[in-house]
């Protein structure tokens, strides 16, 4: 018997749809997924989206389980969460994690996937990726004990920085955005808010996740002195123009990188991905990090649904798409041989 299952693909810059496609038949060291939930990476799939990836970048970004190529046909995503229907005796029927695209079902090697923890809703499991990403920003940032800290860019991975933060002893963080309603998610995770032209300056770290020349900009100019902009944010073939003529050499400022590709520095001997990962879903047992879930809607409403996600006319964060159950991963017959 073969499996079928849909896939949501860029077929080309602006424009997406759902294909069919008939998956292996699982090795014994495979299993076979089938999903209850993905989610759109805003930043990162916006771009993939629009084709903005630079095309010296084709090779660093592509993600995991990515069929095609950029700018399209391409098959992308990274934040998928699903119920093995085969596999090693200890996966059948367990929930996990996987950094696959939008797929009704897919098949892929055990150890690429990972268990939800008990107490750990499916939905909100779909942020394991995004968490894994603020886990690694804070390994390269090394907050200090009763840091002044903020973040600029309230979106899911500025959110997800700005919880974790939130938990460490002493430290006051504010999260800083242009849309005054994400004051309203601020208080959900338990943090400051301001807006750019309120945000009190003097800290020791800034945390920079808005994708704009402007919040880089603001990030350098909330900083006291000898403090570091951490950036997360990723342009794709955006460029960007600092002024660098004001306290930037006098106060001995510094901006560094940080990307969840590699495991930081600080971690990279005794961490490895995959523990990174599962302390991403341990941490996502705190529940408020349900504020990031703004939106949801049916995986075949995704070609319609995503080009207002990248362009910012449906507005939220985390989007959420739900798939039918009933037929998900269903056995269809082989075709005969010709």
């Amino acid at each position: 018997m073969q499996r079928e299952a849909r896939a949501f693909w860029v077929r080309r810059p602006g424009r997406g749809e759902i294909l069919p496609l008939s998956l292996p038949e699982p090795g014994p060291d495979d299993v076979l997924v089938r999903t209850l939930h993905s989610a759109v990476s805003r930043g990162t799939e916006a771009l993939v989206f629009r084709g903005g990836v630079p095309p010296g970048e084709y090779a660093r970004m592509r993600a995991p389980f990515q069929d095609g190529d950029f700018p399209g046909p391409v098959k992308y995503g990274y934040l998928n969460v699903g119920v093995v229907e085969q596999g090693p005796a200890g996966l059948r029927g367990r929930t996990v994690f996987c950094l696959y695209p939008h797929q009704t079902a897919y098949v892929v090697p055990a150890g690429s996937v990972v268990v939800v923890p008990d107490g750990v809703p499916p939905v909100r499991a779909v942020l394991a990726g995004t968490v894994e990403t603020a886990v690694n920003a804070l390994w390269d940032a090394a907050p200090l004990l009763g840091d002044r800290i903020a973040v600029v860019g309230a979106g899911m991975v500025g959110c997800c920085v700005a919880r974790l933060l939130a938990r460490f002893p002493g430290v006051r963080v504010t999260l800083v955005d242009v849309d005054p309603a994400r004051g309203e998610v601020a208080a959900r995770l338990g943090v400051d808010f301001a807006l750019p032209a309120e945000a009190a300056g003097g800290r020791d770290l800034v945390v920079h996740a808005s994708a704009t020349a402007a919040g880089l900009q603001l990030s350098l100019e909330l900083l006291a002195r000898e403090g570091t902009v951490l950036e997360l944010s990723w342009y794709g073939d955006r460029e960007v123009t600092l002024s660098l003529g004001g306290a930037f050499h006098a106060d001995r400022l510094s901006i560094r990188a940080s990307q969840v590709g590699l495991v930081a520095p600080a971690r990279r001997g005794s961490r490895t991905p995959r523990d990174r990962l599962l302390l991403a879903l341990d941490l996502l047992r705190d529940p408020a990090f349900d504020a990031l879930l703004t939106g949801s809607s049916p995986f075949d409403d995704l070609p319609s649904v995503l080009p207002g996600l990248a362009d910012g006319s449906r507005p939220g964060l985390c989007h959420v798409l739900d798939y039918d159950q009933e037929g998900a991963a269903c056995p269809a017959e082989r075709p005969p041989a010709p």
